[in-house]
Protein backbone atom coordinates (compact mmCIF):
# COMPACT_ATOMS: atom_id res chain seq x y z
CA UNK A 1 0.00 0.00 0.00
CA UNK A 2 1.17 3.51 -0.78
CA UNK A 3 2.47 5.31 2.34
CA UNK A 4 1.75 8.75 0.88
CA UNK A 5 -1.43 10.14 2.49
CA UNK A 6 -3.16 12.79 0.39
CA UNK A 7 -5.38 14.25 3.11
CA UNK A 8 -4.47 17.92 2.79
CA UNK A 9 -8.09 18.93 2.23
CA UNK A 10 -9.15 16.95 5.30
CA UNK A 11 -6.41 18.42 7.52
CA UNK A 12 -6.80 22.07 6.64
CA UNK A 13 -10.57 21.91 6.27
CA UNK A 14 -10.92 20.07 9.57
CA UNK A 15 -8.53 22.35 11.46
CA UNK A 16 -10.34 25.40 10.10
CA UNK A 17 -13.80 24.10 11.11
CA UNK A 18 -12.65 23.01 14.58
CA UNK A 19 -10.92 26.36 15.12
CA UNK A 20 -14.03 28.25 14.02
CA UNK A 21 -16.21 26.22 16.40
CA UNK A 22 -13.73 26.75 19.24
CA UNK A 23 -13.72 30.51 18.71
CA UNK A 24 -17.53 30.65 18.58
CA UNK A 25 -17.71 28.92 21.97
CA UNK A 26 -14.73 30.74 23.53
CA UNK A 27 -15.73 33.38 26.15
CA UNK A 28 -12.44 35.25 25.62
CA UNK A 29 -13.58 36.26 22.12
CA UNK A 30 -16.39 38.37 23.64
CA UNK A 31 -14.07 40.11 26.10
CA UNK A 32 -11.78 43.10 25.47
CA UNK A 33 -8.65 41.96 23.69
CA UNK A 34 -5.59 42.01 25.91
CA UNK A 35 -2.08 40.70 25.48
CA UNK A 36 -2.90 37.69 27.68
CA UNK A 37 -6.14 36.98 25.81
CA UNK A 38 -4.32 37.18 22.45
CA UNK A 39 -1.67 34.71 23.65
CA UNK A 40 -4.39 32.32 24.88
CA UNK A 41 -6.30 32.52 21.59
CA UNK A 42 -3.14 31.86 19.56
CA UNK A 43 -2.36 28.99 21.94
CA UNK A 44 -5.80 27.51 21.21
CA UNK A 45 -5.16 27.56 17.45
CA UNK A 46 -1.74 25.98 17.93
CA UNK A 47 -3.21 23.37 20.29
CA UNK A 48 -5.90 22.36 17.78
CA UNK A 49 -3.27 22.01 15.02
CA UNK A 50 -0.90 20.02 17.24
CA UNK A 51 -3.68 17.69 18.40
CA UNK A 52 -4.66 17.01 14.78
CA UNK A 53 -1.12 16.28 13.56
CA UNK A 54 -0.25 14.20 16.62
CA UNK A 55 -3.29 11.92 16.29
CA UNK A 56 -2.84 11.76 12.53
CA UNK A 57 0.79 10.65 12.90
CA UNK A 58 -0.09 7.94 15.44
CA UNK A 59 -2.98 6.59 13.33
CA UNK A 60 -0.90 6.50 10.14
CA UNK A 61 1.98 4.78 11.94
CA UNK A 62 -0.13 1.93 13.32
CA UNK A 63 -2.14 1.55 10.12
CA UNK A 64 0.60 1.69 7.48
CA UNK A 65 3.98 1.13 9.10
CA UNK A 66 3.41 -0.99 12.17
CA UNK A 67 4.66 -4.59 11.97
CA UNK A 68 2.73 -5.86 15.00
CA UNK A 69 1.58 -9.45 14.32
CA UNK A 70 -1.95 -8.86 15.69
CA UNK A 71 -5.48 -8.53 14.33
CA UNK A 72 -6.96 -5.31 12.98
CA UNK A 73 -9.32 -4.77 15.97
CA UNK A 74 -6.32 -5.08 18.30
CA UNK A 75 -4.38 -2.57 16.20
CA UNK A 76 -7.31 -0.13 16.43
CA UNK A 77 -7.48 -0.59 20.21
CA UNK A 78 -3.74 0.06 20.57
CA UNK A 79 -4.06 3.05 18.23
CA UNK A 80 -6.88 4.50 20.38
CA UNK A 81 -4.84 4.02 23.54
CA UNK A 82 -1.74 5.61 22.00
CA UNK A 83 -3.77 8.57 20.69
CA UNK A 84 -5.43 9.02 24.10
CA UNK A 85 -2.13 9.05 25.98
CA UNK A 86 -0.43 11.27 23.40
CA UNK A 87 -3.34 13.72 23.41
CA UNK A 88 -3.42 13.75 27.24
CA UNK A 89 0.29 14.51 27.52
CA UNK A 90 -0.05 17.28 24.94
CA UNK A 91 -3.14 18.66 26.72
CA UNK A 92 -1.34 18.70 30.08
CA UNK A 93 1.55 20.57 28.54
CA UNK A 94 -0.77 23.12 26.91
CA UNK A 95 -2.73 23.59 30.15
CA UNK A 96 0.51 24.19 32.01
CA UNK A 97 1.40 26.86 29.47
CA UNK A 98 -2.03 28.49 29.89
CA UNK A 99 -1.55 28.45 33.66
CA UNK A 100 1.81 30.18 33.23
CA UNK A 101 0.26 32.77 30.90
CA UNK A 102 -2.55 33.49 33.38
CA UNK A 103 -0.50 33.49 36.59
CA UNK A 104 3.01 34.23 35.39
CA UNK A 105 4.43 31.15 37.20
CA UNK A 106 4.13 27.33 36.97
CA UNK A 107 3.61 27.19 40.74
CA UNK A 108 0.21 26.01 41.80
CA UNK A 109 -0.37 23.74 38.79
CA UNK A 110 -0.64 20.49 40.76
CA UNK A 111 -3.99 19.13 39.65
CA UNK A 112 -5.59 19.35 43.08
CA UNK A 113 -8.28 21.72 41.91
CA UNK A 114 -11.61 20.22 40.97
CA UNK A 115 -12.30 20.44 37.23
CA UNK A 116 -15.68 18.67 37.17
CA UNK A 117 -18.34 17.59 39.67
CA UNK A 118 -21.37 15.48 38.78
CA UNK A 119 -24.17 14.98 41.35
CA UNK A 120 -26.20 11.77 41.08
CA UNK A 121 -28.65 11.69 43.99
CA UNK A 122 -26.39 11.63 47.04
CA UNK A 123 -23.30 10.53 45.06
CA UNK A 124 -20.85 13.19 43.96
CA UNK A 125 -18.42 12.27 41.14
CA UNK A 126 -15.35 14.46 41.20
CA UNK A 127 -12.68 14.72 38.49
CA UNK A 128 -9.38 16.51 38.81
CA UNK A 129 -7.99 18.54 35.91
CA UNK A 130 -5.70 15.65 35.02
CA UNK A 131 -8.54 13.11 35.09
CA UNK A 132 -10.81 15.40 33.12
CA UNK A 133 -8.10 15.99 30.54
CA UNK A 134 -7.58 12.21 30.23
CA UNK A 135 -11.30 11.65 29.59
CA UNK A 136 -11.43 14.50 27.12
CA UNK A 137 -8.31 13.11 25.39
CA UNK A 138 -10.10 9.78 24.97
CA UNK A 139 -13.00 11.51 23.23
CA UNK A 140 -10.61 13.49 21.00
CA UNK A 141 -8.67 10.32 20.11
CA UNK A 142 -11.91 8.46 19.31
CA UNK A 143 -13.00 11.35 17.07
CA UNK A 144 -9.75 11.29 15.08
CA UNK A 145 -9.71 7.50 14.84
CA UNK A 146 -13.27 7.39 13.47
CA UNK A 147 -12.53 10.28 11.11
CA UNK A 148 -9.43 8.64 9.63
CA UNK A 149 -11.05 5.20 9.49
CA UNK A 150 -13.71 6.74 7.25
CA UNK A 151 -10.99 8.49 5.23
CA UNK A 152 -8.99 5.27 4.73
CA UNK A 153 -12.14 3.32 3.90
CA UNK A 154 -13.05 5.80 1.19
CA UNK A 155 -9.46 5.96 -0.13
CA UNK A 156 -8.93 2.19 -0.12
CA UNK A 157 -12.26 1.64 -1.85
CA UNK A 158 -11.26 4.04 -4.63
CA UNK A 159 -7.80 2.48 -4.95
CA UNK A 160 -9.23 -1.05 -4.99
CA UNK A 161 -11.78 -0.10 -7.64
CA UNK A 162 -9.07 1.53 -9.75
CA UNK A 163 -6.83 -1.54 -9.44
CA UNK A 164 -9.68 -3.85 -10.45
CA UNK A 165 -10.38 -1.73 -13.50
CA UNK A 166 -6.69 -1.68 -14.41
CA UNK A 167 -6.39 -5.47 -13.99
CA UNK A 168 -9.49 -5.97 -16.12
CA UNK A 169 -8.08 -3.76 -18.86
CA UNK A 170 -4.75 -5.60 -18.68
CA UNK A 171 -6.49 -8.98 -18.84
CA UNK A 172 -8.48 -7.91 -21.89
CA UNK A 173 -5.35 -6.53 -23.53
CA UNK A 174 -3.42 -9.77 -22.93
CA UNK A 175 -6.30 -11.84 -24.23
CA UNK A 176 -6.35 -9.72 -27.36
CA UNK A 177 -2.58 -10.06 -27.76
CA UNK A 178 -2.82 -13.82 -27.27
CA UNK A 179 -5.59 -14.08 -29.86
CA UNK A 180 -3.60 -11.95 -32.26
CA UNK A 181 -0.56 -14.13 -31.59
CA UNK A 182 -2.42 -17.31 -32.48
CA UNK A 183 -3.92 -15.77 -35.60
CA UNK A 184 -0.58 -14.35 -36.72
CA UNK A 185 1.15 -17.71 -36.22
CA UNK A 186 -1.46 -19.42 -38.35
CA UNK A 187 -1.30 -16.65 -40.95
CA UNK A 188 2.50 -16.80 -41.10
CA UNK A 189 2.49 -20.58 -41.42
CA UNK A 190 -0.48 -21.14 -43.67
CA UNK A 191 0.05 -18.23 -46.01
CA UNK A 192 0.26 -18.33 -49.81
CA UNK A 193 3.94 -17.35 -49.88
CA UNK A 194 5.00 -20.17 -47.56
CA UNK A 195 2.78 -22.67 -49.31
CA UNK A 196 4.08 -21.53 -52.69
CA UNK A 197 7.70 -22.11 -51.64
CA UNK A 198 6.83 -25.45 -50.05
CA UNK A 199 4.96 -26.66 -53.11
CA UNK A 200 7.76 -25.48 -55.43
CA UNK A 201 10.26 -27.48 -53.39
CA UNK A 202 7.91 -30.47 -53.44
CA UNK A 203 7.42 -30.16 -57.22
CA UNK A 204 11.18 -30.20 -57.80
CA UNK A 205 11.64 -33.18 -55.46
CA UNK A 206 8.96 -35.26 -57.17
CA UNK A 207 10.91 -35.29 -60.43
CA UNK A 208 14.40 -35.36 -58.88
CA UNK A 209 13.99 -37.60 -55.84
CA UNK A 210 10.55 -39.18 -55.26
CA UNK A 211 11.63 -40.70 -51.94
CA UNK A 212 12.64 -37.29 -50.55
CA UNK A 213 9.40 -35.88 -51.89
CA UNK A 214 7.45 -38.45 -49.88
CA UNK A 215 9.37 -37.54 -46.72
CA UNK A 216 8.77 -33.85 -47.48
CA UNK A 217 5.01 -34.40 -47.72
CA UNK A 218 5.01 -36.28 -44.41
CA UNK A 219 6.92 -33.48 -42.70
CA UNK A 220 4.70 -30.80 -44.23
CA UNK A 221 1.61 -32.66 -43.05
CA UNK A 222 2.91 -33.03 -39.50
CA UNK A 223 3.89 -29.34 -39.36
CA UNK A 224 0.43 -28.11 -40.31
CA UNK A 225 -1.28 -30.68 -38.10
CA UNK A 226 0.71 -29.42 -35.10
CA UNK A 227 0.04 -25.76 -35.96
CA UNK A 228 -3.70 -26.30 -36.24
CA UNK A 229 -3.87 -28.41 -33.08
CA UNK A 230 -1.80 -25.91 -31.04
CA UNK A 231 -4.14 -23.07 -31.89
CA UNK A 232 -7.15 -24.84 -30.39
CA UNK A 233 -5.88 -26.92 -27.47
CA UNK A 234 -3.66 -26.42 -24.44
CA UNK A 235 -1.77 -23.26 -23.46
CA UNK A 236 1.36 -25.28 -22.70
CA UNK A 237 3.00 -28.18 -24.46
CA UNK A 238 5.99 -30.35 -23.65
CA UNK A 239 9.43 -29.48 -24.88
CA UNK A 240 9.56 -32.94 -26.48
CA UNK A 241 6.50 -32.10 -28.63
CA UNK A 242 8.01 -28.75 -29.63
CA UNK A 243 11.29 -30.37 -30.61
CA UNK A 244 9.49 -32.99 -32.68
CA UNK A 245 7.60 -30.22 -34.46
CA UNK A 246 10.81 -28.22 -35.01
CA UNK A 247 12.42 -31.28 -36.54
CA UNK A 248 9.71 -31.34 -39.21
CA UNK A 249 9.75 -27.57 -39.66
CA UNK A 250 13.55 -27.58 -39.99
CA UNK A 251 13.32 -30.29 -42.65
CA UNK A 252 11.07 -28.01 -44.74
CA UNK A 253 13.47 -25.09 -44.35
CA UNK A 254 16.55 -27.16 -45.12
CA UNK A 255 14.97 -28.46 -48.31
CA UNK A 256 14.90 -24.87 -49.46
CA UNK A 257 18.18 -23.55 -48.00
CA UNK A 258 20.30 -26.70 -48.02
CA UNK A 259 23.69 -26.32 -46.34
CA UNK A 260 22.95 -22.64 -45.70
CA UNK A 261 21.00 -23.57 -42.57
CA UNK A 262 22.00 -25.84 -39.69
CA UNK A 263 20.13 -26.65 -36.48
CA UNK A 264 21.83 -28.10 -33.42
CA UNK A 265 19.69 -29.49 -30.57
CA UNK A 266 21.23 -30.49 -27.25
CA UNK A 267 18.46 -31.22 -24.74
CA UNK A 268 18.82 -33.83 -21.96
CA UNK A 269 16.03 -36.36 -21.61
CA UNK A 270 15.17 -35.04 -18.14
CA UNK A 271 14.23 -31.64 -19.58
CA UNK A 272 12.01 -32.88 -22.40
CA UNK A 273 8.97 -33.26 -20.14
CA UNK A 274 9.11 -29.58 -19.13
CA UNK A 275 6.59 -27.27 -20.74
CA UNK A 276 6.43 -24.01 -22.71
CA UNK A 277 3.85 -22.23 -24.89
CA UNK A 278 3.22 -24.02 -28.22
CA UNK A 279 4.97 -22.76 -31.38
CA UNK A 280 7.52 -20.77 -29.36
CA UNK A 281 10.48 -22.48 -31.05
CA UNK A 282 8.87 -22.09 -34.48
CA UNK A 283 8.58 -18.32 -34.00
CA UNK A 284 12.24 -18.06 -32.94
CA UNK A 285 13.56 -20.22 -35.79
CA UNK A 286 11.42 -18.36 -38.31
CA UNK A 287 12.65 -14.99 -36.98
CA UNK A 288 16.25 -16.13 -37.28
CA UNK A 289 15.73 -17.16 -40.91
CA UNK A 290 13.72 -14.06 -41.73
CA UNK A 291 16.22 -11.49 -40.43
CA UNK A 292 19.56 -13.09 -41.38
CA UNK A 293 21.44 -14.06 -44.51
CA UNK A 294 21.04 -17.79 -45.17
CA UNK A 295 23.38 -19.19 -47.83
CA UNK A 296 25.99 -21.89 -48.35
CA UNK A 297 28.75 -19.26 -48.19
CA UNK A 298 27.29 -17.67 -45.08
CA UNK A 299 25.42 -20.42 -43.27
CA UNK A 300 23.03 -19.61 -40.43
CA UNK A 301 23.60 -21.73 -37.33
CA UNK A 302 20.77 -22.15 -34.82
CA UNK A 303 21.41 -23.84 -31.48
CA UNK A 304 18.78 -25.07 -28.99
CA UNK A 305 19.97 -26.20 -25.56
CA UNK A 306 19.29 -25.91 -21.82
CA UNK A 307 21.43 -24.43 -19.07
CA UNK A 308 22.11 -25.64 -15.51
CA UNK A 309 19.08 -23.72 -14.19
CA UNK A 310 16.73 -25.56 -16.55
CA UNK A 311 16.12 -22.61 -18.89
CA UNK A 312 15.87 -23.16 -22.63
CA UNK A 313 18.43 -21.25 -24.71
CA UNK A 314 17.90 -20.52 -28.41
CA UNK A 315 20.87 -18.87 -30.09
CA UNK A 316 21.91 -17.98 -33.64
CA UNK A 317 24.77 -16.12 -35.29
CA UNK A 318 23.93 -12.63 -36.54
CA UNK A 319 24.47 -11.80 -40.21
CA UNK A 320 21.94 -9.13 -41.09
CA UNK A 321 20.61 -8.82 -44.60
CA UNK A 322 21.59 -5.78 -46.63
CA UNK A 323 17.89 -4.96 -46.83
CA UNK A 324 16.17 -5.57 -43.54
CA UNK A 325 13.06 -7.70 -43.71
CA UNK A 326 9.85 -5.89 -42.82
CA UNK A 327 8.98 -6.72 -39.21
CA UNK A 328 5.52 -6.42 -37.69
CA UNK A 329 6.81 -7.12 -34.17
CA UNK A 330 4.81 -10.32 -33.81
CA UNK A 331 7.56 -12.83 -32.98
CA UNK A 332 9.19 -11.84 -29.69
CA UNK A 333 6.29 -9.68 -28.48
CA UNK A 334 3.90 -12.62 -28.86
CA UNK A 335 6.21 -14.92 -26.93
CA UNK A 336 6.52 -12.36 -24.12
CA UNK A 337 2.74 -11.85 -24.09
CA UNK A 338 2.13 -15.60 -23.82
CA UNK A 339 4.50 -15.93 -20.87
CA UNK A 340 2.89 -12.93 -19.20
CA UNK A 341 -0.61 -14.30 -19.67
CA UNK A 342 0.41 -17.67 -18.24
CA UNK A 343 1.99 -15.91 -15.23
CA UNK A 344 5.42 -17.39 -15.99
CA UNK A 345 8.84 -15.71 -15.60
CA UNK A 346 9.64 -13.48 -18.56
CA UNK A 347 12.08 -14.54 -21.32
CA UNK A 348 15.49 -12.84 -21.34
CA UNK A 349 16.80 -11.48 -24.65
CA UNK A 350 20.43 -10.57 -25.28
CA UNK A 351 22.35 -9.69 -28.42
CA UNK A 352 25.92 -8.84 -29.39
CA UNK A 353 27.50 -7.85 -32.69
CA UNK A 354 27.79 -11.50 -33.71
CA UNK A 355 25.08 -13.46 -31.89
CA UNK A 356 21.46 -13.30 -30.77
CA UNK A 357 20.21 -15.27 -27.76
CA UNK A 358 16.92 -15.70 -25.95
CA UNK A 359 16.51 -17.60 -22.68
CA UNK A 360 13.10 -19.13 -22.02
CA UNK A 361 11.87 -20.41 -18.62
CA UNK A 362 10.43 -23.90 -18.73
CA UNK A 363 7.42 -24.83 -16.61
CA UNK A 364 7.24 -28.15 -14.73
CA UNK A 365 4.83 -30.68 -16.15
CA UNK A 366 1.34 -30.72 -14.64
CA UNK A 367 1.70 -34.45 -14.18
Amino acid sequence: MNHMISDRWLRWGGISLVTLFAFLTEPLVREPLTRTHLILLVTKVIAITLHWYLNRAIIIYFRLRSTLPISKPSVRAITLLACTLGTAVLAWGINLWRHIVNTGTPAGYNGKAVALQVHVDKIILTASPFGFDLFRSFLIAAFFLILYELYFYNRDSSVYKSQLEQLERERERLQMVNLQSQLEVLKQQVNPHFLFNALNSLSALISEDPEKAEVFVDKLSSVYRYVLRSGNEQNLTTLAAELQFIDGYYHLLQTRYGSGLTLSVSIPESARSLQLPPLTLQLLVENAVKHNVVSAKRPLHIQIQTDQLGWLIVQNNLQHKATRALSNGVGLSNIVAKYQMLNLPQPVVSASDTAFEIRLPLSPSAN
